[in-house]
């Protein structure tokens, strides 16, 4: 299949009983070329997750979920074509690198474009409906980390309107030392 107009896709939150879906994408995203690069979990381990894993990750970002928001672009058939997640980090909160979070902002993580359609447009509708729900929620900015070294993706988040905020964030046994603050204001 290859990608035309964005009316051959919906872009929609997930459903809490999506979970079976919302573990194939993960999977096959840790199946990419540049996973080592772009996430912060291989194959092997995600693959070992039982089902409750799966359950319990669908159910916190699913459709009326406060906290984070699973975003999917659904083509014809069902089939999920990208994804990604925006997950509320509280100000007065430390976040998962132990810096602290200075004030409300959401935190985009597993972006993940089939490569079919990357470079559609897909990927900016995604981070529109993401952006859509975080700055809904109250969020004062928007943030991601991207590996220096990952230049497809910084091109994609530039693309959605982000910019280096100049902060390195340190990887403990990731790929690599550090990783990108990348970052949206509202």
């Amino acid at each position: 299949m290859s990608a035309s107009a964005p009316g051959d896709y919906v872009i929609r939150s997930i459903r809490a009983d999506e979970w079976p879906a919302v573990k194939e994408l993960r999977l096959r995203a840790l199946r990419d070329p540049v996973a080592d690069l772009a996430y912060l979990e291989t194959y092997d381990d995600a693959a070992a997750r039982p089902d409750s894993f799966w359950r319990e990750r669908a159910a916190r970002g699913a459709e009326g979920a406060s906290g984070a928001q699973q975003i999917v672009a659904e083509g014809p058939g069902g089939l999920w074509l990208g994804t990604l997640t925006v997950v509320v980090e509280e100000a007065g909160s430390t976040d998962w690198a132990g810096f602290p979070v200075e004030r409300r902002q959401g935190h985009v993580v597993g972006v993940f474009v089939r490569a079919e359609w990357r470079g559609s447009g897909l990927t900016r509708a995604l981070f529109d409906a993401g952006l859509g729900w975080a700055w809904g929620n109250g969020v004062e900015r928007v943030r991601l980390i991207v590996h220096p070294d990952n230049g497809r993706a910084q091109g994609a988040y530039r693309k959605a309107g982000f910019v280096p905020s100049g902060r390195r964030v340190p990887l403990v046994g990731g790929p690599g030392d550090h990783e990108l603050e990348y970052v949206l204001e509202r």
